[in-house]
């Protein structure tokens, strides 16, 4: 990934989080919450390539982790999500290309955003946190999960034609 594009990642990556912040979060979703941010975050990162996801994934951490709404300690969604943005570059071989399977790439970026909580969960858990119950941590990362399941398809395949307008030559190749 180039430092122009890692720039405008990082750029339209702050643009999703303030629209979460400022629009997606207001609203009360039943069962539970839905994160725009993550499910957007998780489908860039499915989409680069290996060096590319890491990167994505750290600095979408960084920027969740400046949001004054964080209550964490700093650096938790910095670690949590550079190691999912490992663990999808180290298997981006067996996940094939999502881009002709579209159904696999909405369950993919469901299922990988509850990991994604679940691991920042645990990572919670490490540093001390008081994360709750556990019946509610589950009723909220399976709420989460299901509003990804039904919102990700409308905005999955705008996420893959603007990141292939943001590609260079070098990049298509």
């Amino acid at each position: 990934m180039s430092p122009l594009r890692a720039l405008l990642s990082a750029l339209f990556l702050f643009v999703v989080f303030t629209f979460q912040e400022s629009a997606v979060a207001r609203i009360n979703f039943p069962i539970a919450g839905f994160s725009f941010y993550l499910a957007v975050l998780i489908a860039l990162m499915a989409l680069e390539e290996s060096s590319g996801a890491v990167l994505m994934g750290f600095l979408g951490g960084i920027i969740l982790d400046l949001a004054p709404s964080t209550g964490t300690p700093f650096g938790q969604w910095a670690l949590v999500l550079t190691l999912i943005g490992y663990l999808i570059a180290t298997n981006r071989e067996s996940i094939g290309d999502f881009t002709s399977r579209p159904g696999a790439f909405v369950g993919f970026v469901s299922i990988a955003s509850a990991l994604t909580l679940a691991s920042y969960l645990l990572a919670g858990t490490l540093l001390g946190e008081n994360n709750g119950s556990i019946s509610h941590n589950a009723v909220v990362i399976l709420g989460n999960s299901l509003w990804t399941l039904i919102f990700a398809p409308l905005v999955l395949p705008l996420l893959a034609k603007l990141r292939s307008l943001s590609l260079t030559s070098r990049e298509r190749i």
